[in-house]
């Protein structure tokens, strides 16, 4: 009896195994069209053709957005299921991380003034939900390459510009890159910190960006605003975030992220005063959104502007988001406000502004007008790399 019921067990694991195979070899070369909808019915799987790239020192899944549900709710739990729900994303593509969890959905454009609609998606790791309120500027350095590979924009030059609007906030966002023979360039020799290796460089020039997301560029109305004992500035150019002085909370630059996450009394006191400030920030409830990001920020250690830990919103962020960095400078370099007496004077050359990370530094080449005070920044540009990872389709429960 022994021996057949290892028999049985033997036929079923082989009944299993030629299956499989017989599937999928149903679904490359179509030998039986019968058996290819049984199998994908049986399975209720769907299949969903995506790219994935690592833009900036992010690393995020690109959509063409007729490839997804228009329906908004079940988009996101595509989303969530492409990437994965729970907080080690092992049923789906992310990575665990808040840098590696994120969405880049594209389309053309029905406006004359842009060629590109991006649209940034984060799904929040652990939380089994997203979060389309911010935006990203890592993973739209990434719309560059996903455009030409979907075939949403052609190169007809050895430099390319292709112009994003980015549907979060409303803003406009120009890549320049170079593409020769009219072909993506894949490689180069530029790094950027929190990247290892190199690639082909990509400006990213970002225009009239200021209370994008808020309103207005200070969205209180007030240069310091005073919550929990602490003073704080409320900025929006870019991306909402409130700049905080790291030495009121006892610290000094040197943490590096893992024992900042690991102070459970920061965060927390973080949360209090980011809860308190969504309202008047025309946030409304923040306590589910990934917005506003709280900025630690301290005197530069290597030469630079200053040096920030940013918190996204609950995890410290082991570099600096592009348009972070943006609405950080302009705390900087903006004379009253929590944080402008950190910079040294002589450090502010608003043509090339070097923001330090935890893992180095990030430039910043800004156009402004008006008084060097109060300066009204009308251009920000900042170099990204990008690279292609993997495309194809990635499967999802039919749901």
């Amino acid at each position: 009896m022994g021996d057949r019921c290892f028999s049985d067990r033997q036929a079923v694991h082989t009944v299993n195994y030629f299956a499989v195979h017989i599937a999928a070899e149903v679904q490359t070369k179509c030998i039986c069209p019968y058996l290819h909808s049984f199998y994908t019915e049986t399975m209720k799987q769907l299949s969903v053709p995506y790219v994935q790239i690592r833009g900036g020192s992010s690393k995020g899944l690109y959509f063409k957005a007729s490839d997804l549900p228009s329906d908004d709710d079940k988009r996101d739990q595509l989303l969530l299921d492409a990437v994965g729900r729970d907080d080690r994303q092992i049923d789906g593509l992310g990575g665990a991380d808040p840098l590696t969890s994120k969405v880049g959905i594209v389309s053309p454009s029905a406006r004359d003034y842009a060629d590109i609609d991006y649209t940034f998606v984060q799904v929040v790791v652990g939380e089994n939900r997203v979060d389309s309120t911010p935006n990203c500027g890592n993973i739209l350095a990434g719309v560059a390459i996903f455009a030409i590979e979907a075939g949403l924009f052609v190169c007809e030059s050895d430099v390319t510009l292709i112009r994003v609007y980015m549907t979060n906030s409303g803003a406009l966002c120009e890549l320049e890159f170079a593409t020769p023979n009219g072909e993506l360039a894949t490689d180069g020799d530029v790094e950027i910190d929190g990247v290892p290796g190199s690639s082909f460089p990509i400006s990213c020039n970002y225009i009239d960006v200021a209370g994008g997301v808020c309103g207005a560029l200070y969205p209180t109305g007030k240069l310091i605003d005073r919550v929990d004992d602490i003073a704080v500035t409320c900025v929006d150019n870019g991306m909402p975030v409130v700049v905080l002085n790291a030495a009121d909370f006892g610290l000094n630059g040197e943490e590096t992220p893992l024992e900042l996450d690991a102070n459970q009394g920061l965060k927390k006191g973080l949360e209090s005063i980011r809860l308190q400030l969504g309202p008047k920030m025309n946030l409304g409830d923040v306590s589910a959104k990934a917005i506003p990001k709280m900025a630690l920020v301290s005197p530069a250690k290597h030469g630079g502007l200053v040096h920030v830990h940013t918190f996204v919103p609950h995890k410290c962020h082991a570099a600096i988001g592009v348009l972070g960095a943006l609405s950080v400078a302009t705390a900087c370099i903006t004379q009253g406000t929590a944080v402008s007496k950190l910079v040294v004077a002589t450090q502010v050359d608003h043509r090339q502004l070097s923001i330090e990370h935890p893992s180095g530094s990030l430039l910043l080449n800004l156009q402004t007008s008006g008084d060097a005070a109060q300066p009204c920044i009308e251009k920000a540009g900042v170099l990204r790399t990008a690279r292609l990872l993997s495309k194809g389709e990635l499967y999802v429960p039919q749901r």
